[in-house]
């Protein structure tokens, strides 16, 4: 046995440059984190000059067994006569917490910003990692089924810009607030709807978010109010709700998401003026992925400093590419809410890589050249998973694992999306008031008679 740890050792020694001294089987396991397959003592060299570099396929966090029971494990199986040796990657070997720099925000008002560093546990990184390529695919599944007539009307897609919803959710309590305009389907997701019930949505069924009455812009869930069509109109509705979180005092906020092209809508400076006057807990947060449908910013907008136009209120521009810099702005955000200071502005600098919708080919405005730079240098998946690998935090082969079951995933989705049925004729007036008609309105009676002419 102890000759069988040597030349293992020493084999792992020429291959990997470390010295290894193990002088148990345990010593061994937890040290190395290495692929070893031995079929006998004579074969181990020759064998283990092949093997594979990339760590194992870790199971999820909750499946996981404690590194002690791992070791203890493939130590009897070693033990035994003539047995096959896999010695794995411990779970112990990655990173369980690292902290990044992160891109120092731009103020106004305040004294100081959001730090410029993030603590980043493994799990929370796998959980974003996971949020935002659910989207990213969920996205990229809507393009298919619209291209192929399956998806009809509006539709506004959210690839791209995934680092804004998921660092916005990561960073409020799930009894906290949300209301955005009408490219939605993203934060639908992380407000707690499953991708098929967005898909049934988008296909019109009555296994849909809305039963198949909504579509793209019209998705709802517990405290998520839309998804809503005319430009700028939840920004006063967003200030509303804050107004309630004020009057019961549950200490809750309300996030209200408006794109750039939006910002010079006159309602939502009357809402900036109402929320200053009562100091509501609402985060006004102007998503700008540089074009209002087919105008760039520079060619809309007189300042182009989002985040400064509340003027008597604060505000702090954002790298929304980033899903860290998004998380520490909305946690300051929110504490400044919560502690009663009243409203605060937030301009998240991100970029949208479909058109302004589906009818928008995307490239009339601005080069194919553009699109792909900012997909190679400031993708927000690809920045995540980079600095969790580089700091060894997870696998390749786990996120390989991960892709894999959210490919399954939004599939199983789409196959839903594409074969429940479209909701009956008699359950089109239904949903119009939430109790007893109050009044005789012809057609709004859910019990009404209704035949299809078609």
């Amino acid at each position: 046995m102890q000759n069988m740890l040597t030349i293992i050792s020493n084999a792992l020694c020429r291959i990997t440059g470390r010295n290894v001294g193990a002088q148990t089987v345990s010593e061994l396991l937890v040290d190395l984190s290495e692929y070893v397959n031995v079929t006998s003592p004579a074969a181990a060299a020759p064998a283990l000059a092949q093997a594979q570099r990339q760590p194992p396929k870790p199971p999820p966090v909750s499946a996981r067994a404690p590194a002690a029971e791992l070791v203890s494990t493939q130590s009897d199986q070693l033990d035994r006569p003539g047995a096959r040796v896999v010695v794995s990657r411990s779970f112990a070997d990655f990173t369980p917490q690292a902290t990044f720099d992160i891109k120092k925000c731009d103020v106004h008002r305040l004294e100081e910003g959001p730090p410029v560093k993030a603590d980043l546990t493994r799990e929370q990184g796998l959980d974003y990692y996971r949020t935002m390529q659910t989207v990213r695919r969920m996205e990229l599944k809507a393009d298919q089924l619209y291209k192929q007539k399956i998806i009809r009307g509006f539709c506004h897609l959210y690839d791209g810009q995934e680092a804004c919803a998921a660092g916005i959710e990561a960073a409020i309590n799930p009894s906290d607030h949300l209301i955005t305009a009408y490219r939605a389907h993203g934060y639908t997701y992380t407000r707690g709807v499953a991708v098929k019930e967005i898909l049934a949505e988008l296909t019109g069924r009555k296994g849909g978010v809305a039963k198949g009455k909504g579509g793209s812009m019209h998705m709802y869930a517990p405290h998520f109010y839309g998804g809503n069509g005319i430009v700028g109109a939840q920004v006063p509705l967003g200030a509303g709700i804050a107004l309630a979180c004020q009057y019961q005092g549950n200490n809750q906020l309300c996030v209200t998401l408006y794109g750039d092209g939006a910002a010079n809508q006159g309602q939502i400076f009357e809402s900036f003026n109402m929320a200053a006057l009562w100091k509501l807990p609402c985060i006004f947060i102007c998503e700008n992925n540089k074009y209002g449908m087919g105008t760039s910013v520079e060619r809309a907008s007189a300042s182009t400093d989002y985040y400064k136009r509340g003027d008597f209120i604060p505000g702090i521009r954002v790298d929304g590419m980033d899903v860290l810099c998004v998380r520490e702005a909305t946690k300051f955000a929110a504490d400044h809410c919560r502690a009663g200071k009243g409203p605060i502005v937030m301009e998240l600098q991100t970029y949208r890589y479909h058109g302004h919708s589906m009818s928008d080919p995307g490239v009339s405005y601005r080069t194919r050249e553009e699109i792909q730079e900012v997909r190679s240098k400031s993708d927000p998946i690809t920045m995540l998973k980079e600095r969790m690998l580089s700091n060894n935090m997870a696998s390749v082969e786990e996120f390989k694992e991960i892709d894999i079951a959210i490919r399954k995933e939004v599939e199983d989705a789409t196959q839903f999306a594409t074969s429940d049925p479209e909701p009956p004729l008699e359950e089109l007036c239904n949903h119009i008031f939430s109790d007893e008609p109050p009044l005789e309105v012809r057609g709004t009676h859910r019990w009404a008679n209704l035949k299809s002419i078609s």
